[in-house]
């Protein structure tokens, strides 16, 4: 757990210092959010912690003035509670009254992850917009796209793939070097393409110079620098810088990092079973606690590295008060790691229990919300 930190958008290891984050990276620390942000967990916990030009979209909400929320997504592997954090946020923004734009990077997970393009829309699908729209967002009020078919309408397809292609001229060889190490042509398209998928909405085909923003892992905050850098060259537009908020970290059950699709008992899925969540919960849940019963009833257990307790304190028990009582007494010793584990396993049963079913009515709608404006 204390190994050194790393954090790239393909590997994020060690203790993170998100702090020290904060300082390397150039951003600021989330203060003096509107109170409608309050009653949100993520935001009242500090899960979502920093930012960059955020402001803009705190005034447009402030003053009911439109605002876009772009984001995207791999698909690849299972949906599972590390998504969840983004998922949650989309739904919030929405109510806020955000246009949300879906990337679905397909052409990237094609020279990433060696799939055909079929069946990576059918997981898109099956495994995202499902889960989605299960945790509160309202599909049809979404601009939903796959990178390699952008639109039925000629001239906004013209105008993104233009806009990717044009990019290319404003950054160099070295800073994708920088950013991506090792280069090939995919990574160097798949950058382009996503700094299209960014700042696209502001062009007239679409929304036009409207304030949008992009909540991602401080781990993606990279190819958001090379995309303001890209768009601040481009003089063909006066795009607006595109604004960012960083959320922590949901650490896989084994600790440490962040949850990973690649290892299935290092994370819990949205169509766990309850056996399953139990299972997963009990043998691999990372503990902050001792040994021993009686060396954990005299020294007390770490609730900062348990992965039981970050659960809670990210997503399962919303009341403040109570968490607050479940940490003092974790850290006193008087409450047991396995206590904690049965705490968790039962609040995520019943989160799942619904969830499932809610997963199960958007089935019946969710092809007519896969579209292409």
């Amino acid at each position: 757990m204390d190994k050194k930190m790393n954090v790239t958008p393909w590997e994020v290891s060690g203790k993170i210092d998100y702090d020290k984050l904060i300082r390397e990276f150039g951003i600021k620390p989330i203060t003096n959010l509107p109170q409608a942000f309050m009653g949100n967990i993520l935001f009242r916990r500090k899960i979502v912690f920093a930012h960059r030009d955020f402001e803009k979209i705190i005034d447009s909400i402030k003053n009911k003035k439109p605002f876009v929320m772009m984001t995207g997504l791999m698909p690849t592997g299972k949906f599972h509670l590390g998504h969840m954090i983004l998922a949650l946020q989309m739904a919030f923004y929405q109510k806020l009254g955000a246009k949300i734009y879906i990337a679905v990077a397909d052409l990237e997970a094609y020279n990433a992850r060696q799939k055909s393009l079929e069946e990576l829309r059918k997981n898109a699908v099956d495994q995202y917009l499902l889960n989605y729209a299960a945790l509160g967002l309202d599909l049809s009020k979404c601009d939903i796209y796959f990178q390699s078919d952008r639109s039925s309408n000629a001239k906004k397809s013209s105008a993104y793939y233009r806009l990717a292609s044009n990019f290319s001229r404003y950054a160099t060889f070295n800073e994708f070097k920088a950013i991506y190490g090792e280069i090939t042509p995919g990574k160097m398209n798949a950058s382009l393409l996503q700094a299209a998928d960014m700042y696209h909405p502001q062009l007239p085909e679409f929304e036009d110079s409207i304030p949008t923003f992009i909540p991602v892992g401080i781990d993606q905050d990279p190819h958001i620098r090379i995309a303001r850098d890209m768009a601040n060259r481009d003089k063909d537009y006066k795009f607006i810088p595109i604004a960012s908020t960083y959320h922590i970290f949901l650490p896989g059950l084994k600790g440490g990092g962040k949850m990973s699709s690649s290892d299935e008992n290092s994370f819990i899925a949205m169509t766990d079973s309850q056996k399953e969540v139990e299972q997963k919960i009990r043998k691999y849940a990372f503990s902050g606690g001792k040994d021993t019963i009686e060396e954990h009833r005299k020294k007390g257990g770490n609730p900062d590295v348990d992965v039981s307790f970050q659960y809670l304190k990210m997503f399962f028990e919303p009341d403040d008060e109570k968490l607050r009582k479940i940490e003092n007494d974790y850290r006193s010793g008087k409450l047991l790691t396995s206590e904690l584990k049965e705490y968790l396993i039962k609040k995520i049963n019943s989160f799942l229990s619904e969830h499932q079913k809610k997963r199960d009515l958007a089935k019946k709608q969710i092809e007519k919300f896969v579209f292409k404006a």
